[in-house]
């Protein structure tokens, strides 16, 4: 039986589907960007259709940070990260949450997306002004936990919208931080003899996480897909075009 092969356009969609891509690079330390990782980023957004805006870049954490404060016998510790979505924000308040203490306040910023949650302090003492400190700080893609242990002394409203934000954006602003780069996934339909060149190209361009599928697009040719630097896509794609004898569709995620 003759294998079926799947339209270049409907087998990306398929792929992206079914891989979720995260958008962004995240430097490491030594090209002066992030060793954050991993997830698809909440600030993630298509660039597929004509015209659309593309994805912001924008600085967080480099790593996680913490700051510790004594007030009126009652100690604070801040521990502050980079997260890429809900899921990873969750994993690290229960990595750095103790049960043992009186309450583990925290709140995030994922783009336009935040939480924050109070765990047990009056209404809008915690979460909020945690969350504020984030706005504050500049940073975006940044989870802040603030463990509080009970020293005997109560603080009052003000005194705790006060102690928790003020610790949360001591940890911020003493923290490293890095600038983030948005990357698209691209996938194109290339003939069997024009691959070499298009490797080329994608070297040249510092193409990341490069895949075939020969299972995709007419015979003889090959889907290839990869991800690149948003603003390095439209150079790539005439450069492309230019070593190549015919001409090479693009399909962007």
């Amino acid at each position: 039986m003759a294998a079926v092969r799947i339209p270049p356009r409907l087998a990306f969609s398929s792929i992206l589907q079914q891989s979720p891509i995260n958008f962004f690079r995240w430097h490491s330390p030594s090209h002066s960007g992030c060793g954050c990782g991993g997830g698809t980023s909440a600030r993630a957004m298509s660039s597929s259709s004509s015209g659309a805006s593309s994805p912001d870049p924008y600085t967080t954490l480099a790593e996680r940070a913490t700051f510790e404060r004594e007030i009126k016998k009652s100690k604070f510790i801040a521990i502050a990260s980079p997260v890429s979505d809900e899921h990873s924000a969750m994993s690290f308040l229960s990595q750095v949450r103790d049960p043992r203490a009186t309450h583990n306040c925290w709140a995030y910023k994922l783009g336009e997306q935040y939480r924050s949650n109070d765990d047990g302090e009056p209404s809008g003492t915690a979460g909020k002004p945690i969350y504020s400190a984030i706005v504050s700080s500049g940073l975006d893609m940044v989870m802040v936990v603030v463990i509080r242990y009970f020293g005997g002394i109560k603080l009052g409203t003000g005194g705790l919208v006060r102690a928790y934000g003020g610790v949360a954006l001591e940890c911020l602003k003493g923290a490293p931080t890095c600038y983030v780069k948005p990357k698209v996934r691209v996938g194109m339909e290339v003939p069997f003899e024009l691959v070499g060149t298009i490797y080329h190209q994608l070297q040249h361009f510092h193409a990341e996480d490069i895949k075939q599928d020969y299972d995709t697009g007419n015979d003889g040719t090959t889907m290839v897909t990869f991800k690149v630097d948003y603003e390095k896509v439209k150079n790539l794609e005439d450069a492309i075009n230019s070593s190549c004898s015919r001409k090479i569709e693009f399909f962007k995620g």
